[in-house]
């Protein structure tokens, strides 16, 4: 059993994870895997009166997330932290040439995590940010996130953290549809998409039926 009664349960990153949440109501969780999630924990585990929070802000990069940290996460005192960036800080190098280094990424995404573990007695929970190809030009953007997904996994084990691992899960349903049916423009997923991510998010935790 992974939750405990009451326990709170944060959802931070960029546009997947906000995925449309209403900024001026703080209990709006958006339309994607944060919200999936929370429906399928709810349905799974009614007696536990579990709580959701959805702090994903559109166009986000792992500094940004730091910058907002004590307000956005451990103000909130979650049980549960789970993030999602690293996206963005490959997609700004691309579109307007705002590079975030591996070690940049690195140093930032350390921090989110320490200054959580010192505040909190909070289980983390680390996903990895994907890209499809396509539009065919995201081939390229590999070079830049690949060692960005490295430095997420490399962590989740150094700080114990469950890992998500979203990248292969992607390129393996891939397989089955092509990718635009799961993420039109490589980047934000499809209905089906959010939903793959709910399902890998709940199995990483333990909460898979």
């Amino acid at each position: 059993m992974p939750f405990q009664k009451n326990d709170i349960i944060l959802f931070q990153g960029d546009s997947i994870t906000d995925c449309g949440r209403n900024y001026a109501d703080p209990a709006s969780l958006g339309t994607g895997y944060a919200m999936m999630v929370a429906a399928q924990l709810g349905l799974k585990y009614p007696g536990k009166k579990l709580s959701f929070y959805n702090r994903g802000i559109n166009g986000n990069r792992a500094v940004d997330l730091q910058n907002r940290w004590e307000k956005d996460c451990l103000a909130l005192k979650p049980d549960w932290v789970s993030i999602y960036i690293g996206i963005n800080d490959t997609w700004r190098w691309y579109d307007s040439g705002l590079e975030t280094t591996a070690a940049e990424f690195e140093a930032s995404y350390r921090d989110l995590a320490e200054r959580t573990r010192q505040t909190l007695n909070a289980k983390l929970v680390f996903v990895e940010p994907f890209v499809l190809p396509v539009p065919e030009d995201r081939k390229h953007w590999r070079a830049d996130l690949d060692p960005k997904i490295h430095v997420v996994r490399e962590l989740a084990r150094e700080y114990g953290a469950v890992l998500v691992p979203l990248d292969g899960l992607f390129a393996q349903a891939s397989v089955k549809a092509e990718p635009a049916f799961w993420a039109g423009d490589g980047v934000h997923p499809s209905a089906a998409g959010h939903a793959l991510i709910t399902e890998a998010w709940l199995k990483a935790v333990g909460a898979a039926d």
